[in-house]
């Protein structure tokens, strides 16, 4: 597949998934177009949720004491870990990508001597766990920079020379990069890695749900990824995945009394933690394979690059990037240059779209550019996008002033 969507040719929207837009309780009045950030709770789920909240409330020593909570987790566990094809043995429900990356940076055991490698198309909070763990310990982290646009081949080889046997303690890569909406071939990054027997993490927060994945075949040491974006759980579920020969070693964050009985069950509970995230997270699966997953992904990955289409024509980009994987559900469109050229600049002018424009989306800068970020789900229409393609470059001309 080409990198780039050369012409700009998505075609026609995907028809709309009937009756999709009443599941989700979303404001009518704002598009939104931001679903990768914080994901959406559709109302069954939120429904499913709230029996539990209500069930901890009618008796908080009966849910919390009793003998069943922790059956129930692992449960829950074996039944998200089944839809990952990740080992339920080797898992753990945590609450978010970044508490995983944060649990697994704890365990590596960076000494002075090591460094942690990234990449540029790393997230933030990420890079910020890694250099606060390298402080600690006198590690070193260290960034590779993989272009925008870089084939699988390409990404593969800078990955590998970057490498330093011996001294690169922990590579952590993206399966889907937040930042750029790029999918990286983590199984070959995997293997490179493992040429020199030094271990990867993958960051795979973008992942459930938007690709269909096998975790135990892609060979990373360390997998974690949301279903609170993507698969339909309440926000708070997570899902950590580790191969045999660290599980003994992993640390979890806060120490609990499931301590003794070691990974995964020490990393699951924590006392007075709110369970019922994991415990309703069963029901966005239902509801996604209910929708028909297959027929989301492609509506999703459809919808997503008509929108990058009509307004990047809109702002007269040219060269629009491709994710690299056909049902990546996320696309960028490059904004002219001199916009949003830092992280404060984006916020604000993703605030400021907000604020004028009633749309949700994405503003990173990355590489010294500013990219708007598109998602698409169930919810969204074509004329979410083709009113953001109208109002879009008036806004951003007044911006530019």
């Amino acid at each position: 597949m080409s990198p780039y969507d050369q012409g700009v040719s998505a075609g026609e929207p995907p028809a709309a998934i009937p009756g999709a837009r009443l599941l989700f309780s979303l404001d009518p009045g704002v598009s939104y177009l931001n679903h990768g950030s914080f994901g959406a709770v559709p109302i069954v789920v939120q429904r499913a949720q709230q029996r539990l909240r209500d069930e901890v409330d009618a008796n908080p020593m009966r849910f919390h004491a009793g003998n069943g909570l922790m059956d129930r987790i692992v449960h829950t566990r074996r039944h998200l870990a089944a839809f990952l094809g990740a080992d339920p043995d080797g898992s753990a429900l945590v609450p978010n990508t970044t508490t995983g990356v944060s649990l697994i940076l704890q365990s590596v055991r960076l000494e002075s001597a090591d460094e942690v490698l990234l990449t540029d198309h790393g997230y933030g909070a990420v890079a910020l766990a890694a250099r606060r763990q390298c402080r600690r310990t006198g590690a070193t982290a260290r960034t590779v920079a993989l272009p925008l646009g870089a084939g699988d081949a390409e990404v593969v080889a800078r990955v590998r020379a970057a490498l330093r046997p011996g001294k690169t303690k922990l590579l952590i890569v993206d399966q889907i990069a937040s930042a750029t909406a790029v999918a990286l071939p983590v199984r070959e990054i995997a293997a490179a890695a493992h040429e020199h027997d030094i271990p990867i993490l993958v960051d795979a927060a973008h992942v459930p749900g938007q690709l269909p994945v096998e975790v135990a075949a892609i060979g990373a040491d360390f997998w974690v990824g949301n279903l609170h974006k993507w698969a339909f759980a309440p926000r708070g579920t997570a899902l950590l995945s580790v191969a045999p020969r660290w599980r003994r070693r992993i640390e979890p964050l806060v120490v609990s009394w499931e301590q003794e009985e070691g990974y995964p069950l020490n990393v699951e509970y924590q006392g007075t933690l709110d369970y019922t995230p994991w415990l309703a997270s069963p029901t966005g699966l239902f509801m996604l394979r209910t929708l028909g997953w297959e027929a989301v992904r492609r509506h999703n990955a459809a919808l997503a690059s008509y929108g990058q289409r009509v307004i990047g024509e809109a702002l007269g980009a040219t060269d629009l990037p491709h994710p690299g994987h056909p049902d990546v559900a996320m696309r960028i469109v490059p904004l002219p240059a001199g916009l949003a050229t830092t992280t404060p600049e984006a916020h604000a002018l993703r605030a400021r779209i907000s604020e004028k424009l009633a749309a949700e989306v994405q503003v990173n800068a990355w590489g010294g550019r500013g990219l708007l970020r598109l998602s698409a789900q169930v919810y969204n229409r074509a004329d979410d996008y083709d009113r953001l393609a109208e109002h879009l470059p008036q806004l951003l001309s007044e911006w530019r002033r």
